[in-house]
This record gives structure tokens, sequence and C-alpha cells, in this order.
């Protein structure tokens, strides 16, 4: 009886689990599709022409240290970032969940 739990538990997840992947690509793919010919911008561009709008004259207080060669460049580092930071956290979770798995063990 025990299995036959098992099993429609296994099944059940699954199910949910690819429900759960389905949703996650139409959320992604529905911008793209709705708004096929807009163009997308960074948000510190954005920030930039508003800022020029609002007050023409305006002079940065600083300028980056380290300016990007090519758009590319930038957007590599901005992945490889967001990359090394999910693997922090993905890492402290995994630790704490080892370390509260560990001590109800024992």
């Amino acid at each position: 009886m025990q299995d036959d739990v098992k099993k429609n538990s296994k099944k059940r997840s699954i199910y949910i689990n690819l429900l759960l992947i389905l949703t996650v690509i139409v959320l992604v793919a529905m911008p793209l599709y709705l708004a096929r010919n807009a163009e997308f911008s960074g948000t510190d561009s954005q920030a930039e022409e508003a800022i020029g709008e609002i007050a023409a004259g305006y002079k940065p207080w600083f300028f980056p240290i380290f300016e990007p060669p090519s758009g590319e460049v930038e957007s590599l580092l901005f992945a490889l970032q967001a990359a090394a930071g999910a693997g922090i956290i993905g890492y402290g979770l995994g630790y704490l969940r080892g370390r509260k798995k560990g001590n109800t063990e024992n």
C-alpha cells in the first residue's frame, strides 16, 4: 500500500514540475511574442534618457572606473556576476538544508 502512495506522489510531483516548467516558458515567451518589434534596453540607458529630458544640463557626480569595450562584454560580465551570486545563494541554501537534515537524523 505504501508503494502505491509513493508512486502516486511521485507521479503527482512530476506533473507539478512539468506544469511549473511550462508556466515559466509561457511567462518568458509571452512578452517576447507580444512585443515583437519593441526595442529592449537596459534600465541604465532608460534612466539616462529620463534624466536628460528632466534636467538637460545635468552633470554626473562621478564616472565609471572601468568601461567595458562593447555591449557583449558588458552582458558577459553581468551574466558572470549573476551566476556567481546564484552559486553563492545556492551553496548557502544547500549548506543550511544539509545542516538541518544532519541535525534531525541524530
